[in-house]
């Protein structure tokens, strides 16, 4: 390569604009159909576990705690999520839907990795592996 050429190049790089965004400062907004992390609506949700039956990947569980009282729990592995969006087309109630606001998934650690959705309470039992009864009966 010339020496002329190449200083051509550079100057010319220094009257242009520069091409790539500015990411993490200046966001685009994300497309309406993008598919990122779930989002669960316990309302709706009877607890059927049919989301997580025909889940490819195993990224979902479902503990039914009382099925009268639609106490339920979900646990939702992103890490593991190939975001194909299986269970949303499965779940016949509605409850389940790919948000596309939230989509960037980097952290450090993998306890990020695993988010629990329903009552407190009622995730506390379902990672303990005890339904309601058991955790009534036992508190007697």
């Amino acid at each position: 390569m010339k020496l002329g050429t190449m200083f051509q190049d550079v100057s010319s790089s220094f009257l242009r604009k520069p091409v790539t965004e500015k990411y993490p400062f200046e966001r685009r907004t994300p497309p309406t159909r993008l598919r990122g992390t779930l989002v669960w609506d316990a309302e709706t949700c009877v607890g059927c576990g049919l989301c997580a039956t025909d889940c490819p990947a195993n990224a979902l569980e479902v503990f039914v705690l009382d099925r009268k009282e639609k106490r339920f729990a979900l646990s939702y592995h992103p890490d593991r999520c190939t975001f194909c969006a299986q269970c949303v087309s499965s779940c016949r109630h509605g409850s389940l839907a790919m948000s596309n606001e939230v989509w960037e998934l980097a952290a450090l650690d993998r306890t990020s990795f695993t988010i629990h959705f329903g009552d407190e309470t009622d995730v506390e039992l379902a990672l303990a592996g005890k339904t309601a009864s058991n955790a009534e009966a036992s508190s007697e």
